[in-house]
């Protein structure tokens, strides 16, 4: 490959950053449905020919938007989780990703939610993409409480915790449903703890 393709390689990668994080901003703050093609190519900045060169339809754009929402909360969550040592402490990790995350000024629940609130019933592919996300962060949940050593049962009560922090914090403005939701789950993981040590007597 040629520098010359080179250049406009990274060009055309650098256009689909900016409409993806343009787009990220616009329906996060103000839902799918609402923004029309010309206001998102006025945000990135591009033009509407381009915009569609790159993006044949507004749903591709969606859901590119989306996957990017879901490297952007691994990320966040390994961050937190690969801060601390012990499986207990990392599961509890996941609480305080959660706390810091309300905090921001941009905050207004879950994307993923919101996108299956608005688009899941006449959206089969953003239906599926949200499904995969919740399921993978069950998976996550669950390989942290193998690593615990407690019954598989407590990932999902974990992660009941945690997507109802987030409705409650997006739903009231109150970033303190996250400790809440932390307390919960220490309590639950220590009373997890103590059946298997019980039972282990």
């Amino acid at each position: 490959m040629t520098s010359n393709e080179d250049r406009k390689r990274a060009e055309e990668e650098d256009r689909r950053g900016r409409i993806v994080e343009a787009a990220d901003r616009l329906y996060y703050s103000r839902g799918f449905s609402s923004v029309s093609m010309d206001e998102l190519r006025d945000e990135a900045g591009v033009s509407l020919r381009r915009l569609y060169k790159l993006f044949p339809s507004k749903d591709d754009i969606i859901i590119a938007t989306l996957r990017k929402r879901r490297r952007v909360w691994a990320e966040g969550i390994a961050e937190y989780v690969d801060a601390v040592r012990s499986p207990r402490d990392k599961l509890l990790a996941v609480y305080d990703f959660l706390a810091g995350w309300f905090c921001e000024d941009d905050f207004r629940g879950c994307g993923f939610v919101n996108a299956f609130a608005e688009l899941g019933a006449v959206n089969t592919d953003v239906a599926d993409l949200v499904r995969e996300h919740k399921a993978h962060f069950q998976r996550d949940l669950a390989r942290l409480v193998e690593e615990l050593g407690a019954e598989p049962s407590l990932a999902a009560q974990l992660a009941i915790l945690a997507e109802g922090a987030q409705t409650t914090a997006a739903v009231t403005g109150d970033p303190g449903a996250a400790g809440h939701a932390r307390a919960a789950a220490a309590t639950l993981i220590d009373a997890a703890l103590d059946v298997d040590a019980r039972q282990a007597a």
